[in-house]
């Protein structure tokens, strides 16, 4: 394993949780996440000494620390610029009696494992595609 690519590729995520707090919007958001994990899986395939698929995994996981942590640190700020988000938590507050935080400290977890099996599925295919074999 290499921990050093793992928590490096990692800040990606740490630039982005602090960034969609009030930065980025959610709209364009969407847009910059799929061009990271490409990235991402690019780097994992050509840098990693095998085991694509969990060195990809284990980013979103550190991904998923990160995001959430700021997410909840910085609620108010978060909710506040991402209406969407907060309607959604709002639900859960209706529905199941947790709090936005809580609600983070539930979903967060459940986003990262799965774009941990997207981006794990990406970085293995590209291993496939720029790996130099032999």
């Amino acid at each position: 394993m290499n921990w050093k690519l793992i928590f490096g590729l990692s800040m990606f995520g740490l630039v982005m949780a602090f960034a969609t707090i009030s930065l980025i919007p959610a709209n364009i958001e969407q847009f910059v996440w799929p061009v990271i994990m490409l990235v991402c899986a690019y780097l994992v395939a050509v840098n990693a000494p095998g085991k694509y698929f969990l060195h990809g995994f284990l980013i979103c996981l550190l991904n998923c620390l990160w995001i959430t942590s700021a997410h909840i640190a910085f609620a108010t700020t978060y909710l506040a610029n991402h209406t969407m988000e907060a309607n959604h938590y709002a639900e859960f507050n209706k529905n199941g009696g947790l709090t936005a935080r809580q609600a983070m400290l539930v979903m967060g977890p459940m986003i990262g494992i799965v774009s941990g099996l997207v981006l794990g599925l990406f970085s293995f295919a590209a291993s496939k595609v720029f790996r130099k074999h032999g």
